[in-house]
């Protein structure tokens, strides 16, 4: 590779980072595609500057762009969200979910909020000991819901979130709901934060592991489809 290439492979690099929170250009070959979601989760309406934030309009076209190339033989998501926008959220884990190649999800410090239907999205899904998923209701800006129309907007869309996450995951759905209006655990606010094997426990995410677990279930996954 000539100074120039090696110049403009680290400046794709860097754009990369600054973009999408991950970068793309790995010099290594691979058969895997490597997407994180970190911070919050940007919607229609932009985060504040000081807030770090995955972009969904980012994410789309590199989950169709794994979709298209046969090169591609497998997705890896990597999680570490707070949440963020629940409709993009929701539409990137439908996405996620309609894939046709292999897919497993590794949550690393948070799934939270709307992180939870993107742990469950794939087909497998890992998260580390340490790692917190919290699960609650839809939130609002504070402001009083005073038109009745809203309110039942609102109930239709946390009722889509969670047969969302019933139909991607193990967790009973009496369990869920308990745990979704707990109001024992959360100072001043409604929902249950589970940690690591907690999550597994309840059937929400399929086994605690870590990078190398996640690999190597994916491989596993992609030789299966092949074959």
């Amino acid at each position: 590779m000539t100074d120039r290439n090696e110049k403009e492979l680290q400046e794709d690099n860097r754009e990369d980072i600054k973009e999408f929170g991950s970068q793309t250009n790995l010099k290594l070959k691979t058969n895997i595609q490597f997407i994180s979601i970190i911070g919050e989760i940007e919607g229609h309406n932009s985060s504040g500057a000081d807030k770090k934030s995955t972009k969904y309009e980012h994410i789309i076209p590199i989950l169709i762009g794994s979709q298209l190339d046969p090169n591609i033989e497998g997705v890896l998501i990597i999680l570490n969200t707070v949440g963020g926008d629940v409709e993009a959220g929701l539409a990137l884990s439908e996405m996620i979910n309609s894939l046709s190649k292999p897919t497993v999800s590794l949550v690393l410090g948070g799934g939270h909020s709307i992180g939870v239907p993107l742990a469950t999205s794939t087909d497998y899904s890992f998260i580390v000991p340490t790692a917190t998923m919290t699960i609650h209701p839809i939130r609002t800006t504070g402001l009083v819901i005073g038109v009745p129309q809203t309110f039942r907007y609102f109930q239709k869309m946390q009722q889509r979130i969670t047969d969302f996450i019933l139909r991607t995951s193990s967790i009973d759905r009496e369990d869920f709901l308990r745990l979704m209006y707990s109001t024992d655990e959360l100072a001043n606010d409604v929902g249950t934060i589970l940690v690591g094997d907690e999550a597994v426990k309840y059937g929400l995410i399929n086994s605690v592991g870590g990078l190398s677990d996640a690999l190597d279930k994916l491989n596993v996954m992609i030789e299966d489809k092949m074959k």
